[in-house]
């Protein structure tokens, strides 16, 4: 075989999502296509926010029909990773972009933000649809096919607030109480995203520190040529000289916004999809130990239980006998009691007899 017809991709961490060889030659299985497109800006009284058109193509046989077409906003999509992990903890839900914080409202619809923002969402959607159990989660399949109105509907079918608090309640407890023996694979995980993840969140405050300071010299690498091409105009004696610097400084900061252009689109976002990545992974690993603690607790609860319940049976065994001894002993007096109230009438009772004839004989005055 030709060693260049396949590809190994064999993970070396838990950060890896593949775990196979894949095959040139190899058909394309995919049934089902997903496209984020058109954002569109919406204003209401109460709020503004956009909305992308979803555009869904499939042929797998549990969706109504081969396309669909639906508008959802960002907080549908919260909605959905909040569903998948609800429905699959311990699997890596693939993460969403971050929600716009409060210095970048001004921001926030801004041409290239929506456009970012539409290219993560595009991203998202389509790592579920390959994930080889993500992509038949029923709350993905509504996502993609369900109207509005739908949607909203099924939204409402989910447990309680007071439920929800519950189950927090719970998971924060369980957190508390920690994990006394994880297995020792997982505590490599763990320490090895933990180490990453601090590794990986300076890497980003690096780069995006590098970008701003690229940004501000870039600005004023602009202003400079401009400046020099106005001060050769005052300076018969160096306009040469100037405008040569002016040339070099126009030419510095159309590198320098070429390289920026490429920090922009091909490392900072990779970087800080990392970054997301490490979040997820974490909390992914918080709830792998949150269900371990509870089987934790219920394993010492049933110890408890069983040394209770020893316990009991030991205190059970003593006061059956102790309830036999009693109902020995009571039996054994009522019938020595039976022969002495047996004894006390066969004794007494001609006396008795003898008395009442008396009596009876004796003459009484009329």
């Amino acid at each position: 075989m030709d060693m260049n017809s396949f590809s190994p991709m064999m993970p070396t961490s838990p950060l890896s999502m593949i775990n196979q060889i894949k095959f040139e030659d190899e058909p394309d299985l995919k049934d089902l296509f997903i496209t984020v497109d058109e954002p569109e800006s919406h204003v209401t009284t109460i709020e503004t926010f956009i909305t992308y058109r979803i555009i869904t193509k499939t042929s797998r046989g549990e969706f109504d029909s081969s396309e669909f077409e639906v508008r959802r906003r960002y907080q549908d999509f919260l909605w959905l990773k909040g569903k998948l992990e609800e429905a699959h903890p311990t699997l890596i839900i693939p993460p969403l972009p971050e929600k716009f914080i409060v210095k970048g409202m001004v921001e926030r619809f801004n041409d290239d933000f929506i456009e970012t923002r539409r290219k993560a969402l595009h991203k998202f959607l389509n790592r579920i649809a390959d994930h080889p159990t993500l992509t038949f989660n029923e709350d993905f399949k509504v996502f993609l096919t369900a109207q509005a109105w739908e949607l909203s509907s099924h939204k409402k079918q989910g447990p309680g607030l007071l439920s929800r608090m519950g189950q927090t309640v719970r998971a924060v407890a369980l957190s508390m109480r920690g994990v006394k023996s994880r297995p020792e694979e997982f505590t490599e995980m763990n320490n090895f995203v933990e180490v990453f993840s601090q590794k990986i969140n300076l890497i980003d405050k690096i780069s995006q520190r590098i970008y701003k300071e690229e940004r501000e010299y870039s600005d004023e690498m602009r202003e400079y040529g401009p400046i020099h091409i106005l001060w050769s105009a005052s300076e018969e004696d160096l306009v040469d000289t100037l405008k040569g610097i002016a040339s070099c400084i126009d030419k510095c900061s159309k590198a320098t916004e070429k390289r920026m252009s490429g920090l922009s689109e091909a490392l900072l976002p990779v970087v800080h999809e990392y970054v997301l990545y490490s979040e997820m992974l974490m909390g992914v690993m918080k709830r792998r130990d949150q269900i371990q603690a509870e089987l934790d607790s219920k394993v010492e609860a049933l110890t408890y239980k069983k040394a209770d319940t020893d316990l009991l049976t030991e205190e059970i065994g003593k006061l059956e006998d102790k309830v036999e001894c009693a109902n020995n002993a009571l039996k054994a007096d009522w019938e020595n009691g039976d022969i002495i109230c047996k004894m006390i009438s066969s004794q007494h009772l001609q006396i008795w007899l003898r008395r009442i004839s008396s009596i009876m004989n004796s003459s009484f005055p009329h």
